[in-house]
């Protein structure tokens, strides 16, 4: 057996082309052979009188191979066909007993591939739609629960304000009332101090007589008793008894209070259902269903459909001025490079490579801290001062979110909304924040179901097609993914060796493209996390790398622990 070449050997992982010694990329896959083939063998297979007629399809259309089942009774035999009147399966040698004559039959691969692409097709349905689906109206439920706490609050201190006003106007009749008795006090006592006046008047006026009686009865002159005129007393003064005021108490009870303050009601209207998005009849995740799984077969020529490319072609470089490393590369809608080093210096280049603008952050880590959005903005976290910075085509530079307590290391424009999706650490503890393109706040993702802590050190962050959220954590040395709802997916470690992954990227077939320090290579994933390839490597003259970023025309940028950025291409 030859050696395979360097490039042969950077290539040879999973993927890997089953036809004698050929080591390059088994995109492709035959049916009848079960074994992946590149685009060369596939083109010798379909020549081969032998082989010509053989069904080959894209890997990922493939047909999935029946499970071995020994006969019980033909040991030497393999269960390999299916008895339609007994709905059994059966070997070839049961075909021809007895029991089975006359009895129409299937090939038992062919039911268990179709059914495979079913039960995989109804798998794909929950964890693309059913699932997420299901967790964004769970999040609409706390969302409306929430908002009935706040509602009812609102609620409970409007009933305060009511039942305050109207224990002040309560207070202010009172004490209009009040103020009444005091004048009608006044009133009744100044007419019985004038009575009183009146008898004090007459009490006077009978000593005045009693006096004068009594000079008559002491008195021995008897003609002075006789010519005296005779004394009449007049009579005691009549006055009248106050007619004192009565309190005559109001009538009310509890239901006139309750008549008289505002009161909660639920509306008597029909409760509106709750939006359920529909599954798209056709969307970027294949939908297998048992139609499909035949329509598969006619998808076979890859000039049809972007695919992987046998090999991984360099289109051209960069030497990006005033920065010592690429640790981070941004590419705007364009084509202009953003570059950052672990010094904190972020650089703007043309597509020649030549300095456009450069801004001096306060950022002294190896991070992703800086995404183009949708808009053609430049977006980038300032670590020292907790916030996120905007920079705008006319090179203005201004304040757009403020992370609060937390330090944002990572940052990434979603493709899919402009969402903004931050990594931040705070003291040991690190979440993903999610805020809407206008800056607000819109989720945090921290933990897992069972409480674990998701993330350590978000160094890098990107979004999915299928929405999923792919981080690249140092310090757990693992990619983290969840899904938008923020539920826990997969973890990718790396194979045999420890991973030290640092930039991360997705592209447009959906695979994950993550930079490992420790093998100095681009690992490529599919988005369930099954890793598919190496497809850069030091064997392909690659640079030990810490970035990675796909443009609008799929072309792969990978920054290097120099100041290069090298571009790639590597789907067809």
């Amino acid at each position: 057996m030859s050696e395979p070449s360097d490039e042969q050997a950077a290539m040879q992982h999973y993927l890997v082309c089953g036809i004698g010694d050929c080591q390059k990329n088994g995109q492709f896959y035959c049916n009848a052979c079960h074994r992946p083939l590149c685009e060369q063998c596939r083109d010798e297979h379909k020549k081969c009188p032998n082989t010509k007629n053989h069904e080959i399809v894209l890997y990922r259309y493939r047909k999935h191979q029946l499970p071995v089942e020994i006969c019980q009774d033909h040991p030497t035999r393999n269960k390999d066909m299916f008895c339609r009147e007994c709905s059994m399966p059966l070997c070839s040698k049961c075909s021809t007993m007895r029991e089975h004559k006359g009895h129409e039959f299937d090939d038992l691969e062919d039911i268990y591939a179709d059914k495979y692409a079913l039960w995989q097709g109804e798998f794909s349905k929950i964890q693309k739609y059913f699932l997420p689906t299901t967790e964004d109206l769970k999040t609409d439920i706390e969302e409306d629960a929430k908002q009935i706490k706040k509602i009812m609050e609102s609620i409970r201190t409007s009933m305060k304000a009511e039942a305050g006003s109207l224990k002040t106007l309560v207070d202010e009749v009172t004490s209009e009332n009040i103020e009444h008795t005091h004048t009608m006090e006044k009133s009744l006592l100044k007419m019985l101090k004038s009575q009183e006046t009146t008898y004090d008047d007459y009490i006077a006026y009978l000593g005045e007589m009693s006096d004068e009686f009594q000079e008559y009865l002491s008195t021995t002159n008897q003609k002075l008793l006789f010519k005296s005129k005779t004394l009449k007393i007049q009579p005691i003064p009549e006055t009248t008894k106050p007619d004192p005021p009565v309190f005559t108490a109001g009538q009310f009870n509890k239901n006139d209070i309750t008549k008289l303050l505002g009161r909660v009601n639920v509306p008597n209207t029909k409760p509106e259902k709750r939006k359920i998005q529909p599954m798209e009849a056709e969307s970027t995740h294949m939908k297998y269903t048992e139609k499909q799984s035949e329509q598969s077969k006619e998808k076979s020529d890859v000039k049809q459909t972007l695919s992987m490319s046998s090999s991984v072609t360099k289109v051209r470089e960069y030497s990006v001025p005033s920065v010592d490393s690429a640790c981070h590369v941004s590419v705007d809608k364009s084509g202009r490079l953003w570059v950052s080093d672990e010094t904190g210096n972020l650089v703007q280049t043309d597509l020649q490579g030549n300095q456009l603008q450069k801004i001096q952050t306060s950022n002294c880590r190896t991070t992703g801290f800086h995404t183009a959005t949708q808009d053609g903005d430049l977006i980038y976290s300032d670590m020292e001062k907790k916030v996120i910075n905007r920079i705008t085509s006319d090179k203005k530079i201004t304040e757009f979110i403020k992370t609060g307590d937390c330090v944002p290391i990572s940052i990434h424009s979603t493709r899919i909304n402009g969402d903004i999706l931050v990594g931040m650490i705070k003291g040991g503890g690190a979440k993903v924040t999610r805020y809407s393109k206008t800056g607000q706040e819109i989720q945090n993702i921290q933990t897992g179901k069972q409480g674990q802590d998701l993330y350590s050190v978000p160094y890098y962050i990107t979004e999915n097609i299928n929405g999923d959220i792919c981080t690249s954590d140092f310090k757990k040395r693992a990619i983290v993914v969840v899904n938008k709802s923020g539920q826990h997916r997969f973890s990718y470690i790396g194979q045999g060796s420890e991973l030290r992954p640092w930039g991360i990227c997705t592209d447009i077939l959906g695979h994950i493209l993550v930079c490992d320090s420790d093998s100095k290579a681009v690992h490529l994933l599919d988005q369930d996390g099954g890793f598919l390839s190496v497809i850069l490597s030091p064997q392909l003259g690659l640079m030990p790398c810490c970035s990675v970023c796909v443009d609008d025309e799929n072309n792969l940028y990978v920054g290097q622990f120099n100041n290069t950025v090298t571009v790639y291409k590597y789907l067809q």
